[in-house]
């Protein structure tokens, strides 16, 4: 795959970074675009390898945040609402009305939050490794969680892109967003969300347990739950290629069934 094309973009006063990489032309089934949001701290770079796989069958989209990656730092914390009209407003000033929006740790809260501002616009919302534990909500619960996972269910990689970024973060604007996560209680905002949803996470991840996950599902309309074995919290990039199969295989199955409703209406 070649590289993505970067655009540096301004919306609801922010500015952040799309990475763009538009799918094959040919005789492939069109499917909708797909966009990777990223967690606190971190940025496009943990979803390279799952960019890549996505890429070759469509249009595929990382966001780095405003505050996050090589982006600005804003004047002020930015709450999940925030971050979900900064996403939408970036994505139609690239033309992007409808997609698949997969959100990985935070980042599955700024999704829960654009797929409730635009619904008609997220087809389809992949909540993978998701936060924050309704039973677990404290930050010594979080941190211990996720040195857990970075101890024993990481791969040298995946930590070496997590910890740098954390460097590039700094403890000032991570601490200010840790507030806003752990404030926000995903499980009351999902049960809102009209679109199809699936909850995504590596088998060994301490962070968003089986238990977790299955309430979490449990409260949504159409929801269904996806563990990829043999990983932790970080899956997108240990486990590549299955996230990418669970993904495409998820969407695909949606979307076939809102065209067969939209050929055969009630």
């Amino acid at each position: 795959m070649s590289r993505p094309d970067r655009f540096e973009i301004e919306a609801a006063g922010q500015l952040g970074h799309v990475f763009v990489s538009r799918g094959p032309a040919g005789p492939l089934p069109a499917r909708p675009a797909v966009v990777l949001i990223h967690g606190i701290g971190v940025s496009h770079r943990y979803f390279r390898r799952l960019h890549g796989r996505l890429a070759e069958t469509g249009d595929t989209y990382s966001i780095d945040l405003p505050g996050f990656g090589a982006t600005p730092r804003p004047a002020h914390a930015l709450s999940v609402a925030d971050h979900a009209t900064y996403i939408l407003g970036a994505l139609e000033q690239l033309g992007v009305l409808e997609f698949v929006l997969v959100g990985h740790s935070m980042g599955s809260q700024f999704a829960v939050e654009a797929a409730l501002q635009q619904p008609d616009r997220v087809s389809q919302l992949v909540l993978m490794g998701p936060v924050v534990d309704s039973k677990r909500r404290s930050v010594l619960q979080q941190a211990l969680a996720l040195g857990r996972d970075s101890l024993f269910f990481e791969s040298p990689s995946s930590n070496a892109l997590v910890f740098t970024d954390y460097l590039r973060c700094g403890p000032s604007w991570y601490l200010k967003t840790l507030r806003v996560m752990m404030d926000y209680h995903t499980e009351e905002r999902v049960a809102s969300i009209a679109a199809p949803v699936l909850v995504l996470r590596g088998a060994n991840d301490p962070v968003a347990s089986a238990d977790w996950c299955r309430r979490l599902a449990a409260r949504a309309a159409q929801a269904r739950l996806v563990e990829i074995q043999g990983t932790g919290h970080v899956l997108q990039h240990n486990r590549a290629a299955e996230v990418a199969e669970a993904i495409l295989g998820f969407a695909g199955t949606h979307a076939t069934a809102k065209e067969t409703l939209r050929e055969n209406p009630a």
